[in-house]
């Protein structure tokens, strides 16, 4: 076996790599490059989840980042265990054919419980108080403990939040040449988040994006070198790219005003009620999941959507085998935002019914991804006095909401999850090694998605 080294660059496309990224450009003449074929929706669970299985989302299921289970009807997203991918990982067939092959798993999805022998990734404390603590999860446990003793601890609050930036890719990116050259792991997976962050706050041609750009191809260059000095192959792939948009989808409020989205008021404001809906909408970017409760609030939603500005195409049922996604864990009609547009979650107007958890950092509890949480409130003068006046709460022992966060959805510059215009503005695939038997040149010059495990087995000389 030889080694490999994937790095999952998130939000990086072909048409990235050039004048501002001197190390990846290397790396393409070096070896191969081409546009890989993306998943819809093209959001990181789904996209991560077929490139470990090389199987659709209507197959292995992680239809996006996430889902009302069907057996309880709970909604959640960013849920982390291995199981919920149905299919055997790249991982676990390279183990099933060379029992001496082993994995490093650096903060890619679906780490918990991963049958892989080195793994990272965040994991909060949920103390019964109702308090979290920031920490990571590895395994072994000591594994993790020796990265922050080395690196110090991890930075939470850059890999997700208003802090949200350079630092969290920094770790990731120690951590994994520190695992190359102390564990030499067969195949090491390391994701690297933050070209990802400024591109949706600003849009992917903002000069704060050009920046966060040429940050991440230094970080490229430092593990493309401790790749070769390990005799690993690198490969460099991406999940999305990120186009610009300027229109948010309130499309949760539009089922509310039908009469079809029902809430539960308390103490907290307004949270919505799964069950008494006749319909409801996980927002996930530019793809919606609605689920309906029964043929008559199916048929009333999909007027909805066909309805709504922004809504560029809606599929039920049989119909979404065409997108991958006829699952039943999918939306029993999908919605996908036009190219200039996103979905909210927001599902309320009135600002009495805001609910506690919407000016917060709250990634599980809120029935959508909610990209506002990269900014700091603008109508706060000094957000860091915020901050640290509830810090200072938490630490004397009362209760507070670290509510920081703007509900202006129109902050948001950047957004994916549809299938790209071109190839070019999709995902990428770079190697360090031409085309070969292992990787073959791809019939029509794009890779497709789901020929990523076997290419990585080739390369492992697994195939």
């Amino acid at each position: 076996m030889r080694p490999v080294l994937v790095l999952d660059c998130v939000g990086l496309s072909l048409d990235q790599v050039g004048e501002h990224t001197p190390h990846l450009a290397a790396l393409a003449r070096r070896g191969a490059s081409a546009p890989l074929e993306a998943v819809l929706p093209a959001v990181t669970c789904s996209a991560q989840a077929t490139y470990l299985t090389g199987l659709w989302p209507d197959q292995h299921g992680a239809v996006g980042n996430g889902w009302r289970l069907p057996s309880t009807g709970e909604v959640n997203l960013w849920r982390q265990a291995n199981s919920l991918v149905e299919g055997e990982k790249v991982y676990e067939t390279a183990r099933r054919r060379d029992e001496s092959f082993t994995c490093a798993k650096l903060f890619w999805w679906w780490n918990l419980g991963a049958a892989v022998d080195w793994s990272v990734t965040p994991r909060p404390h949920y103390l019964a108080d109702g308090a979290k603590q920031v920490a990571i999860y590895s395994w072994p446990t000591a594994y993790g403990s020796r990265l922050e003793e080395e690196l110090g601890a991890f930075p939470f609050f850059d890999f997700w939040g208003p802090k949200a930036g350079l630092p969290s890719s920094e770790w990731i990116a120690r951590a994994a040449i520190r695992t190359l050259e102390e564990q030499r792991p067969t195949l090491t997976l390391a994701y690297l988040p933050h070209l990802d962050y400024d591109h949706q706050r600003y849009g992917p041609e903002d000069p704060r994006s050009l920046r966060a750009l040429r940050e991440l191809d230094g970080l490229v260059g430092e593990l493309v070198a401790a790749a070769d000095r390990a005799g690993a192959t690198t490969v460099v792939l991406s999940e999305y790219a990120i186009d610009p948009v300027s229109r948010p989808v309130h499309v949760n409020r539009a089922l509310r005003e039908a009469g079809l989205l029902v809430t539960r008021s308390g103490p907290g404001g307004d949270t919505l009620d799964v069950y008494a809906s006749g319909a409801f909408a996980l927002a996930d970017h530019q793809l919606a999941h609605v689920y309906t409760r029964d043929p008559a609030s199916h048929a009333a939603a999909r007027e909805v959507l066909e309805g709504l500005p922004g809504v560029d195409a809606v599929a039920g049922g049989p119909e979404r085998a065409a997108w991958h996604l006829d699952h039943p864990n999918a939306g029993d009609l999908v919605a996908v935002a036009e190219p200039d547009a996103w979905f909210t979650y927001y599902y309320w107007s009135d600002p009495a019914d805001e609910p506690d958890f919407a000016r917060t950092v709250d990634i599980h509890r809120k029935p959508g991804y909610d990209p506002c949480e990269m900014f700091a409130d603008p109508a706060l003068r000094f957000p860091a006095l915020r901050v640290a006046r509830r810090l200072a709460q938490k630490k004397l022992g009362m209760r507070y909401l670290m509510d920081v966060i703007p509900l202006e959805a129109e902050l948001v510059g950047g957004s994916h999850g549809r299938l790209p215009r071109t190839p070019e503005r999709g995902p990428v695939w770079l190697c360090s090694e031409p085309w070969s038997e292992a990787s073959p040149e791809p019939a029509g010059g794009v890779v497709g998605a789901t020929s990523v495990r076997d290419r990585l087995l080739g390369l492992l000389d697994l195939a």
